[in-house]
């Protein structure tokens, strides 16, 4: 099917009124970014995941919208420009988007993820680097986790680097990811909880894939102590869970925390403090794995 891209330029205090009238008009996506982009003028915007944007736009934002019928788009295009709040914008463009094979082009955004020299997460549709000893089958999915993010990388490694036998809790699973590690290096019992079922059915399937067995459900399965519990989350879901999190690491057990900006390590300290001492454990592009033992 022929799609059709309607583009736009207008300041940063226009992009919401203009996204909320582009979705008004039957546009099938609309998306926003930095018209100068890939210039001295670029602007950085750093948010952390899960939280609003800092900004609602760039100062000068390019608003891009799809339509399934190229009438559709020159009725929008022509609509808004007699809009008071268009004032300001501007119009780009209007054409047709061009036949791609979308399958063999998202597919190839995703390479093989290298852990360590011997560990890889790799995509069924590549073959394994000839150096991987070990490997996790992984494809991109709607539950977060899959090596990509440095948090995830950090956690595997980690994994990799330690012993990790008997009962492993991966509290707020996503896609498996650490959980099939801690299965493939060594540990005894693995549990994989999070509160999306979708995560839950995600974690089943690619736990299969991989041929590894583990427990996968809701948080009220995570039950008893645990040699080695990981929680990849975000700091403040990680701040209120401190003390259930805590609660269960087995004496002389572990436990593993990413999701933490460099500069909320602090934060984390404190939180974790009347349960254990927090320490850096590792850090990448901005983020920070912090462990402990009990």
């Amino acid at each position: 099917m022929a799609l059709f891209e309607l583009s736009l330029m207008c300041p940063e205090d226009r992009v919401e009124h203009l996204s909320e009238a582009l979705d008004a008009l039957d546009a099938l996506s609309v998306s926003v970014e930095d018209a100068d982009a890939q210039t001295d003028a670029e602007q950085a915007l750093f948010g952390e995941p899960g939280m609003p944007a800092p900004k609602g736009g760039w100062q000068r934002s390019r608003v891009t919208a799809l339509f399934a019928e190229e009438s559709l788009a020159g009725e929008a295009s022509v609509l808004l420009q007699a809009q008071d709040f268009f004032a300001g914008c501007q119009f780009l463009a209007l054409g047709a988007v061009p036949d791609q094979d979308w399958v063999r082009l998202t597919q190839s955004q995703f390479a093989p993820v290298e852990i360590t020299h011997e560990f890889w997460i790799v995509p069924t549709w590549h073959e394994p680097p000839q150096q991987a000893r070990q490997v996790i089958r992984l494809d991109p999915g709607l539950a977060f986790g899959t090596g990509t993010h440095p948090t995830t990388r950090m956690c595997l490694r980690w994994i990799a680097t330690h012993s990790v036998g008997g009962r492993v809790l991966d509290y707020g699973c996503g896609s498996g990811i650490l959980a099939i590690g801690a299965a493939k290096y060594g540990a005894s019992e693995v549990v994989a909880v999070d509160i999306d079922t979708a995560a839950v059915e995600s974690t089943g399937l690619n736990a299969a894939a991989n041929d590894v067995t583990l427990q996968a459900g809701l948080p009220d399965q995570a039950k008893g102590l645990f040699d080695v519990v990981l929680a990849n989350i975000l700091a403040t879901p990680l701040k209120v869970l401190a003390p259930l999190l805590c609660a269960h690491v087995a004496p002389g057990g572990r436990l593993v925390l990413a999701g933490i900006l460099a500069r909320q390590a602090e934060e984390l300290v404190d939180a974790y403090a009347p349960y254990c001492s927090l320490v850096v454990a590792d850090s990448e592009e901005g983020w920070i794995l912090m462990t402990t033992s009990r």
